[in-house]
């Protein structure tokens, strides 16, 4: 595959992992939409959370957007996504559709920033 090819693709899924979780996550809990905070409670939070887990979300996507802050921002997003894995376990979710759900949004973050960036792929070679 050619490095501009892979360069589109990974911002392609670069781009589907950012607005997902603006859409998804961050807006409704900046915006105080009601089901934000249900959603924290369903899961085992006390009330007052969504605002900061919000604020944190769009900083940390603010870092992953930001070329020279990105591999900090995907890397701090992991552990956000750990952290989130770690409570839909302890909810008792179903696996596929709700805990493996954070390896699937990390596959979309890492995926998209090791096709578009050489140094990361230099770093991390894919081998046949």
């Amino acid at each position: 595959m050619s490095e501009k090819t892979m360069t589109r693709i990974g911002y392609v899924l670069s781009g589907l992992f950012v607005l997902f979780i603006l859409g998804a996550s961050v807006t409704p809990k900046l915006l105080g939409m009601p089901i934000a905070e249900e959603t924290m409670a369903q899961l085992g939070w006390p009330g007052g959370y969504a605002l900061p887990i919000g604020i944190l979300e769009l900083t940390l996507t603010l870092l992953y957007i930001y070329p020279r802050t990105n591999v900090l921002g995907a890397v701090l997003w992991i552990g956000l996504l750990g952290g989130a894995m770690a409570t839909q376990i302890r909810a008792g979710n179903p696996l596929f559709s709700h805990v493996l759900f954070s390896i699937y949004l990390g596959l979309f973050l890492w995926g998209g920033l090791w096709l578009r960036d050489p140094s990361l792929r230099a770093i991390f070679p894919f081998r046949r």
